[in-house]
């Protein structure tokens, strides 16, 4: 029930539903105990966020409330189901994960390869500091230079974790610029790094492709 009603089913022809046909069906089938039915679950919300983010995320809130599920397994449906919006930065998204967006930080982003080559690895390194423990959800996100001026931007998760009072969440990380990748190519030019932080952006830096 829960995959055959997927708008953005992957792999048959989608049933037209709309979000209030299909989310009592997730209703009841969201305390299912096997996992393959709580993926499914977890799946169509992610559909679903993408064009009512938060509802989905207000679902989500309320199934905290029952007791249909066990809170582990919630959780992880959770996670599952807003991984969408969390790359967006949805503040609902990353509120309901226990991750606060208004944080006071003091963040520094230090690339240490600032020209690289196509095949060799974009090295970097960030640090994160807090006067209160915070939880942190870290992703970067590349701006990537066209030949016809536009900018394409790809997200990805670099690291999930703390910072305490004289205890930063330090980070380091090396990007290959792969010769083969099959959603982008990479181009010679002025390329942009950003540093996300529970969904905002916290600093930034340029690196030259050559």
């Amino acid at each position: 029930v829960s995959e055959g009603t997927r708008p953005k089913l992957p792999w048959a022809k989608a049933v037209d539903l709309s979000p209030e046909q299909t989310f009592p069906l997730l209703d009841k089938l969201h305390g299912d105990p096997t996992r393959y039915v709580t993926r499914s679950v977890a799946n169509h919300l992610n559909d679903l966020s993408k064009a009512v983010p938060d509802q989905v995320v207000s679902r989500l809130d309320d199934w905290r409330v029952g007791d249909a599920q066990a809170a582990k397994e919630l959780d992880w449906m959770t996670r599952h189901a807003l991984r969408t919006l969390v790359k967006s930065g949805h503040g609902g998204a990353l509120n309901l994960l226990g991750y606060k967006a208004d944080l006071p930080l003091d963040v520094s982003l230090n690339i240490r390869t600032p020209i690289v080559k196509i095949g060799e690895a974009l090295a970097f390194s960030c640090s994160i500091s807090s006067l209160s423990p915070v939880n942190l959800l870290v992703d970067y996100r590349i701006e990537f230079a066209r030949p016809n001026g536009r900018i394409g931007k790809k997200i990805f998760k670099l690291k999930q974790g703390r910072a305490a009072p004289n205890a930063p969440l330090e980070v380091h990380k090396e990007h290959l610029l792969k010769t083969d990748a099959t959603t982008f190519k990479w181009h010679a030019g002025t390329h942009k790094l950003v540093l996300q932080v529970n969904g905002v952006d916290r600093a930034s830096a340029v690196f030259e492709v050559s």
